[in-house]
């Protein structure tokens, strides 16, 4: 805590939790030890930078009044996360009767005759807090909780499907019919699939025959052509046999 001689400012500097693209907020407390009324001015190196809200204000006696500063979102980090950026905090004592909307520049100036006091906090950037690693907690045996699965068993036994399944058997213990449905569904179910393979293995036989016919057919086809062209070349072959014979008995 920074201890002026009006006001009390905690914490003594300005810590802000670095992260680049956000922005990040810092809270001072001005605390009023005194019987006086006290004004106060924040002001900083790098307006652009920070926001504070109030920035004026009046503290009354025995009193508390929080001021927030804000950082505006960065793009980059300062070399080794250094900032050499400062606040100053300007304290005087006012009229009982004066509001903030009277606060003014002179009311802080010691040349003016009033009681000013000036505090300087420095700006520290600091690593944003990290999560906590989730952490298991083991069995007995320091083991993870969820039972681990035998070298031949392909068991899901994930915690979803566990709870899943434990659902289930509440319910059929709590309601015996829905067992007895749930049995009938899966009847069905295997009844229905089975009818499926069924009418598709029909379905692959008579495609079977049908491509067997087409065979059949086809070879009858090829019997018929084949025959044809037999008997066009033998009565070619007759016939020039006939002509020779003919030649023959022209020149006798």
């Amino acid at each position: 805590m920074s201890a002026g001689e009006l006001l009390e400012i905690d914490p003594p500097e300005l810590k802000f939790p670095f992260e680049l693209r956000k922005q990040i907020s810092c809270s001072l407390q001005l605390s009023n030890k005194t019987d006086d009324h006290i004004a106060f001015k924040v002001k900083t190196t790098n307006p652009k930078k920070y926001c504070v809200r109030p920035n004026n204000g009046i503290v009354l006696p025995r009193s508390i009044c929080d001021v927030v500063v804000t950082m505006q979102a960065q793009r980059e980090a300062p070399a080794d996360i250094q900032c050499k950026d400062k606040f100053l905090v300007q304290s005087a004592v006012i009229d009982p009767g004066t509001l903030a909307k009277d606060i003014t520049a002179e009311m802080f100036s010691r040349e003016s005759g009033n009681k000013v006091d000036e505090v300087k906090l420095r700006v520290v950037y600091v690593s944003p807090p990290q999560p906590p690693s989730p952490v298991h907690e083991g069995s007995e045996e320091g083991s993870s909780p969820r039972a681990s699965v035998s070298e031949n068993s392909n068991v899901d036994t994930s915690e979803p499907v566990i709870q899943a399944r434990a659902h289930v058997t509440n319910q059929e213990e709590k309601y015996p019919e829905a067992k007895t449905l749930h049995s009938k569904w899966n009847e069905e179910k295997s009844t229905s699939i089975q009818q499926s393979l069924t009418e598709e293995k029909n379905t692959a036989i008579q495609q079977g025959n049908k491509l067997r016919e087409e065979i059949e057919l086809l070879k009858v086809e090829l019997n018929k052509k084949k025959n044809a062209g037999s008997f066009s070349f033998m009565f070619v072959l007759i016939i020039a046999l006939l002509g020779v014979l003919v030649g023959y008995l022209v020149k006798a």
